[in-house]
């Protein structure tokens, strides 16, 4: 797939929005990608997240892991287009961890998977709970890294698309100064 074909994608099914957005990351755009217009379109979700699995077929992996809420549908069709299983970290006060019967075997090769990256600490958690659990972290797979090169991590990154968009401190935000409404879309 191409940039492009991706970018037609995500616009298509809306999850490229405009407005003055709070990142959970704490900063503030003008854009936003909200994943869950684009997961929402199961035909959509496969063809990206099959592209994204592409570039981790000869990983080793032998699951997915993913964080709760934003990465579950993404892992589950990274998983399944390559043919392991797919479970994800649920949140409980700040940290994340695994609950429901999930369980990482010392030396598992794990592939972790996310819809989007700004500033990569859900990540981070993603793999330090992996590696706290035993495992190994093989890479990390996201629909869109939008951190313009600033996260990083010690295994390979990959992602379906990078998207460049502003990012604002909240004090220096331009949209802030024109007292323009706030939008949170991760929250909802």
């Amino acid at each position: 797939m191409t940039e492009q074909e991706i970018i037609e994608i995500l616009e298509s099914s809306g999850a490229l929005l405009n407005g003055h957005f709070q990142l959970r990351s704490g900063l503030h755009s003008n854009r936003f990608f909200q994943a869950a217009l684009l997961l929402q379109y199961p035909d959509k979700a496969e063809t990206v997240c099959k592209f994204l699995a592409e570039q981790y077929k000869d990983c080793g992996a032998t699951a997915v892991i993913s964080p709760a809420v934003g990465g579950l549908i993404v892992g589950q069709e990274v998983a399944r287009a390559l043919g392991i299983r797919a479970i994800f970290a649920d949140k409980e006060d700040g940290e994340l961890v695994l609950k429901r019967g999930f369980s990482i075997a010392p030396g598992e090769k794990i592939l972790v998977a996310e819809d989007v990256v700004t500033k990569g600490g859900r990540v981070q958690q993603t793999v330090d709970l992996v590696r706290a659990k035993g495992g190994e972290v093989v890479g990390i797979a996201v629909i869109v890294d939008r951190s313009g090169g600033d996260a990083s991590f010690d295994v390979p990154f990959k992602s379906a698309l990078k998207l460049s968009l502003p990012t604002y401190d909240p004090a220096e935000c331009p949209l802030c100064a024109q007292k323009l409404p706030i939008d949170r879309p991760g929250s909802k």
